[in-house]
């Protein structure tokens, strides 16, 4: 994920002079490198020092280290910091950076790779809008951003945008595993089913009208796509996406008061 943040900054004409990145695998930073020519270490108080933005893109598991290494830093720079660590909690994070530490906490999720991610972003009420437009700006870079009221509205971004890459993925393997059964050679039914799903979404953000009249306009009285949005109707799938979100956002709930 940083990889994609730090790419989606140059491409959006970021300087590169503007960005350095800290990680203790050699290869990691390697790979940072080929990006462009910003400066990389080993050293995270190193590379914090003097910032304005700090980007926390560290798993959940070693936030307290990463934030115990870079706290003397962030209160001297003032910085802003932007966790995308799930689980990790705001007022978690103030216990070792600070009580007066700006901090927005962001949900992405796995398209951002591709520049097309769904991100949404709590700040705490240490954070200026300035630091909010630098957070909404960074993460612009690499899709769309929603901003929540409340940090525990994060748990509902985790189940729709943050998981949901899984939903559609698991969607699409079962419409390629039907088409198969239905005579379609694997490679076939793969590419129909990508396409569609690509042509769909993008049919769902560039439309003038909602997603109830784009479905109407496909579903023909006494036809086909009929027959199989009945059938979905009728096995309850509204319900099964519910309880699968439902169960995602309890979970994401969860595991904010493990890491507490």
């Amino acid at each position: 994920m940083a990889s994609s943040i730090i790419g989606g900054l140059l491409d959006s004409g970021h300087p590169e002079s503007a960005i350095r990145a800290a990680d203790p695998f050699p290869e990691s930073l390697e790979r940072l490198r080929a990006l462009g020519n910003i400066a990389t270490g080993s050293d995270n108080a190193a590379a914090v020092s003097g910032a304005g933005v700090v980007i926390m893109a560290v798993k959940p598991q070693v936030m307290a280290e990463a934030a115990d290494s870079i706290a003397t830093a962030v209160r001297d720079a003032g910085a802003v910091v932007i966790s995308i660590a799930a689980g990790v909690t705001i007022a978690s994070m103030q216990q070792r950076l600070g009580a007066d530490t700006a901090i927005v906490r962001c949900m992405p999720n796995t398209p951002a790779l591709l520049r097309c991610g769904a991100s949404g972003l709590y700040a705490n009420d240490q954070t200026s809008d300035q630091q909010r437009n630098y957070a909404e700006m960074i993460l612009d870079a690499v899709g769309l951003t929603c901003w929540v009221d409340r940090e525990e509205e994060l748990d509902a971004v985790t189940a729709l945008s943050g998981s949901g890459p899984a939903y559609f993925f698991l969607f699409l393997e079962a419409m390629i595993d039907a088409g198969c059964e239905l005579g379609l050679d694997r490679d076939t039914a793969t590419a129909l089913a990508q396409q569609t799903a690509l042509g769909a979404a993008r049919m769902a953000r560039e439309s003038d009208v909602d997603l109830v009249e784009l479905r109407r306009r496909v579903t023909s009285p006494g036809g086909t796509t009929q027959e199989a949005v009945a059938s979905f109707e009728t096995d309850g799938l509204r319900d099964v996406v519910q309880r699968a979100m439902n169960a995602a956002a309890n979970r994401a709930a969860e595991m904010a008061q493990e890491m507490g």
